[in-house]
């Protein structure tokens, strides 16, 4: 590494104003300081003296990212052979599988998006914004693993530029951009988002594994999906096979559904990692599961056949579906959550029962955290403004009630 950074020294006078290479500085810039922590120091007073940059957070944001994106690699792979009829489950061909199946995603994603920052930063002769380094890797995490390259480019583009860079880049954007995205798709290409053919890798790769003959009666469908056309009787839920799906099995995750969201045990270590090292607010999160835990007590008591997602368990509202992972890795984006201490609490309660409201009494939607999340990023200012408002009044009313 040393003899990298004595070679980016060396470069970096032609990158400077004046330079051969000076039209091309943002770039420099942020490969620097995306490998080293930047040099420059404060000439004035400062707040806060600390290393861990904005960079850094990022990083560490996508190593707790790491247990979805392994544990999906392997569901990939898992469910291709359980749905093309093998009988024994090979662990590196079923990663491997996984990998060559998500890696043009992440590849796609991640070249429509920073290309687009790259050419913003030049136009706007600014630093390299680094939020997209997490953005890249929830967008394949989140999506259908069978989502068309080109659609995934296409909603890329249109987040980041519209979502993000008209806003004013990282740190400005009051939507999450990795979830706009996702809506993006699921309201433009609804078709290719859903039904039984989009969670289920069907094609062999490299010649691992075997095709999924959906027309063989194999189905594809989320445990979700098969909640929302549930025609009456005992709730079951089942694989691509037909056989039962246990509360444990959906826990661990060996379920169809988004490649990164099946699994509440791999969102649970992510979350572990984020609360330890300060990055994430537990009072969101904590909040979120209260509030989805809450809301799926008040529909289960009050079930209804008409909406057979009240059937579910509260357990069962929160290993389905994406729920986990939006309590987790997008209600807790520092830039759209709320950021007042009461706030946190009240925008992270609304988003679990919001989230666990849309599930259940809209069968059109099976699925309510997106939505939930996207919802009260428009609410988080308003949240944050009645708390401090609330404060001011509470703290003039003590001045006045002084003798």
């Amino acid at each position: 590494m040393s003899l990298i950074k004595k070679y980016l020294d060396r470069a970096r006078p032609h990158f400077q104003p004046g330079g051969r290479f000076q039209a091309l500085h943002s770039v420099f810039d942020g490969v620097d300081t995306f490998l080293y922590t930047p040099r420059d120091t404060s000439r004035s007073g400062v707040h806060i003296h600390d290393a861990l940059d904005s960079k850094r957070v990022m990083i560490i944001v996508v190593v707790a990212l790491l247990p979805c994106l392994l544990f999906g690699m392997y569901n990939c792979g898992y469910q291709n052979y359980l749905g093309s009829g093998h009988a024994d489950f090979p662990f590196w061909e079923l990663m491997v599988y996984g990998f060559l199946a998500i890696l043009p995603k992440i590849v796609v994603t991640y070249l429509v998006g920073l290309g687009i920052e790259f050419v913003v930063a030049q136009w706007r002769h600014e630093e390299i914004q680094e939020g997209f380094l997490v953005t890249g890797i929830l967008i394949p995490l989140i999506c259908p693993i069978e989502t068309p390259l080109w659609m995934m480019a296409l909603a890329t583009a249109f987040s980041v530029i519209f979502v993000k860079e008209v806003f004013g880049g990282t740190g400005y954007n009051i939507f999450n951009v990795a979830l706009v995205t996702r809506a993006f798709l699921f309201f433009s290409y609804p078709a290719s988002m859903s039904g039984d053919r989009a969670f289920i890798s069907a094609r062999p790769i490299c010649g691992l594994g075997g095709t999924v003959n959906f027309a063989d009666g194999i189905s594809g469908a989320t445990p979700l999906g098969q909640v929302a056309t549930h025609a009456g009787g005992p709730l079951e839920i089942h694989n691509i096979v037909g056989d039962p799906v246990s509360n444990w099995d959906a826990f661990l995750g060996l379920i169809p559904g988004s490649f990164g969201e099946t699994s509440t045990l791999c969102i649970f270590i992510g979350a572990a990692l984020l609360l330890l090292t300060g990055i994430a607010s537990w009072k969101v999160m904590l909040s979120v599961f209260a509030g989805g835990l809450l809301a799926g007590v008040a529909v289960h008591v009050l079930q209804n056949s008409d909406y057979p997602a009240s059937m579910l368990t509260p357990w069962q509202q929160i290993i389905y579906g994406g729920f986990a992972f939006a309590a987790v890795f997008m209600a807790t984006d520092p830039v759209t959550a709320a950021r007042t201490g009461a706030g946190k609490y009240i925008y992270g309660l609304l988003v679990g029962v919001i989230a666990v409201i849309i599930r259940t009494y809209n069968n059109g939607y099976p699925e309510g955290a997106m939505l939930a999340v996207l919802l009260m990023n428009a609410f988080a200012p308003l949240i944050d403004w009645c708390v401090v408002q609330t404060n001011i009044n509470r703290r003039l009313n003590r001045v006045k009630a002084k003798p």
